[in-house]
């Protein structure tokens, strides 16, 4: 029973669509047909419109001139010349439309010739007229009067005129007929399609109520998965967080424990050196030297994170990596150590690249001290370098990666290599596989953050027991690398020249104090300011400034706003921005403004001698304009 029930609608479905194929075809052959009646219906009207127009013109063309040859006024030729013009047109328009009748083509063949055999004598007329005068005109037209032409004409035009009508008359009924029919086939398919739905809906109520409850079970079912999704998703959503909450956990216990023991060493020096400063003063220097290196390890760690977040003022220029690396090759030497063998694959034709010199160097010597470590009984160390290109596939499968030519600076060691699982982690800030004190887990980090600030890609392929490949993908730049400007040997804390005078901005009383106290003791005048409001009063009471010293980041008008103010009446003020987080004030999508001398903190006192002497000189500008 059950299988009956099945095939019978199949069979009824099959018959259907047989039926509506018949009555599709026949209605399409039917339409066909008619398309092609009322096509014919539309051709005898044409040739009828154009036979009554050329009447029309034959009729145009004596009047204006007969016109012409009882006034003499040449205007009435102006109707006569229109028809003339337009007789050939029309004859070619005729011939070609009843081409197709053999009866018709005939006729309008005769009717051309005795349209042309009228025209001539009227021609001449027209010419008699105007070269002889209106008696030889008159003469001329009494014997060539031309009237039998034109009934002829007429007679001729009115047979072709009634044939298309006959025609017209037939190809009418025959349309009629194809939309009778066509009609009459729609209404009987119409029917059967009617009377076949019916029995297939009397078929298909059996089957209703066995769907509907399908429809039930399927709709609790889809609940139920779409409450395993929604539970699914929440507890994905919890796994991030607490991801999440890890790698800050991770980035924040590595920084609180590297800037302890950097604290550990400053406080406990300082405070040696307090007790000692009056009994052994030589050693109580010592504590400061050892002091001052904890605070410079803590400036460095801070300029590390700031790389690897991409928020370092990077102060990039055209350059040839290839003479970067080539410059490299004795400070690599010392750095790597005398039991690798080094080599160097410089390729030929590298186009340069826009990046920030002293980052990449930096970041090329991480990556060979990473694979000297790596290789600790000795091996190889290949450093390369190439054009390559990275197509759309590539960057689809990678995120942040823009298609387009690249320069390939790959580092390649034979070392130890890395499990996929250490990999996938060695970006991480603090993530780090070496022993305790040989490496801050900042090295990678810092080269990842750096090679992204540039637009660039980084990717990394190792094998354990094979060794290690790390690649970086520079945009090529479009320009020419400009050469490094030559070393010039300058004295140690250039101090400063009579009456100089240094106006200095900073909020943070701490360090405008000692910043203060530093530059008076390189023999500058100094104008202390906590605010913008209160550095333009001072300005304004000044007798001389020379330098205009700011920090970025003031809490009211910024350094770059109070800068910008001052300048506007003062054009040659020389302009010195200090800050440790500029918030895209001089530095904007990571990339330090043009022509802006900055001053990265914390700063030594021989840093601070040297950019203020730079700056009041007329250099000091960290990125120069193109």
């Amino acid at each position: 029973m059950p299988i009956r029930r099945l095939r019978h609608p199949a069979t009824l479905l099959i018959a259907g669509f047989t039926l509506l194929g018949v009555v599709v075809l026949g209605a399409l052959v039917l339409t066909e047909a008619q398309r092609r009646t009322d096509a014919w219906v539309r051709h005898s009207m044409q040739v009828q419109t154009t036979l009554w127009q050329l009447r029309a013109n034959v009729q145009a063309a004596e009047t204006g001139q007969r016109g012409y040859l009882v006034s003499g006024v040449e205007s009435y030729l102006n109707s006569y010349q229109a028809a003339l013009s337009d007789m050939e047109p029309l004859m070619g328009r005729l011939t070609s439309q009843v081409a197709d009748n053999p009866r018709q083509t005939a006729s309008a063949a005769r009717l051309h010739g005795l349209i042309q055999q009228r025209l001539r004598i009227l021609a001449r007329g027209v010419a008699l007229r105007h070269d002889k005068g209106f008696e030889a005109a008159r003469d001329y037209l009494l014997v060539n009067r031309g009237d039998a032409l034109t009934e002829e004409i007429r007679r001729q035009v009115a047979g072709m005129i009634a044939e298309e009508a006959r025609l017209l008359d037939v190809r009418q009924d025959r349309a009629a007929a194809t939309r009778t029919a066509l009609q009459a086939s729609l209404v009987l398919g119409f029917l059967g399609l009617l009377a076949l739905t019916l029995t297939a809906v009397r078929a298909a109520n059996g089957q209703l109520r066995a769907l509907q409850e399908s429809r039930d079970e399927l709709s609790s079912a889809n609940d139920r998965l779409t409450a395993e999704a929604v539970a699914r998703e929440k507890a994905e959503s919890q796994v991030r967080q607490m991801q999440k909450m890890e790698a800050v956990g991770q980035l924040t216990g590595g920084i609180a424990h590297d800037f302890n023991n950097m604290l550990s060493v400053i406080i406990g020096s300082l405070e040696i050196a307090k007790r000692r400063l009056r009994g052994e003063p030589d050693r109580a220097e010592a504590r400061i030297d050892n002091a001052m290196d904890g605070a410079q390890r803590a400036a460095s760690l801070t300029a590390r994170l700031l790389i690897f977040s991409r928020q370092a003022p990077l102060e990039p220029r055209p350059l040839e990596p290839t003479k970067l690396i080539s410059g490299m090759s004795d400070l690599l030497r010392r750095t790597i150590g005398e039991q690798m063998n080094i080599e160097v694959v410089l390729g030929g034709g590298t186009w340069p690249v826009h990046a920030d010199p002293q980052l990449l160097e930096n970041a090329i010597l991480n990556l060979c001290v990473n694979a000297r470590d790596a290789m600790p009984d000795g091996g190889r160390l290949t450093i390369e370098t190439s054009n390559t290109s990275l197509d759309e596939a590539y960057a689809q499968g990678n995120l942040e990666v823009v298609p387009g030519q690249y320069v390939l600076i790959s580092v390649t060691d034979t070392g130890t290599g890395m499990a996929p699982e250490i990999v996938d982690r060695v970006f991480e800030p603090f993530f780090t596989t070496k022993e305790v004190g040989r490496g801050t887990g900042l090295g990678l980090s810092q080269v990842f953050g750096f090679v992204k600030q540039s637009g660039g890609h980084i990717k990394i392929y190792s094998e354990v027991g094979v060794g290690t490949s790390v690649k970086l993908y520079l945009p090529r730049y479009l320009g020419e690398a400009t050469a490094a400007a030559p070393f010039t040997p300058r004295p140690v804390s250039p101090r400063a020249r009579p009456g100089e005078t240094i106006l200095l901005v900073e909020d943070d009383e701490n360090v405008r104090k000692t910043t203060g106290e530093a530059l008076q003791d390189l023999g500058y005048g100094v104008v202390l300011a906590a605010t913008g409001e209160d550095a333009i009063a001072r300005f304004d009471g000044a007798s001389r400034i020379d330098l205009l010293m700011t920090d970025i980041v003031m809490p009211g008008m910024t350094g770059r706003v109070l800068a910008d103010r001052l300048r506007s009446d003062h054009p040659n003020l020389h302009v010195l921005y200090m800050t440790g987080y500029t918030r895209n004030a001089v530095v904007h999508n990571g990339v330090l403004d043009f022509g802006v001398a900055f001053l990265q903190k914390p700063f030594t006192l021989e840093q601070l001698s040297r950019k203020v002497r730079d700056v009041l000189d007329g250099g000091g500008v960290n990125r120069p304009a193109p």
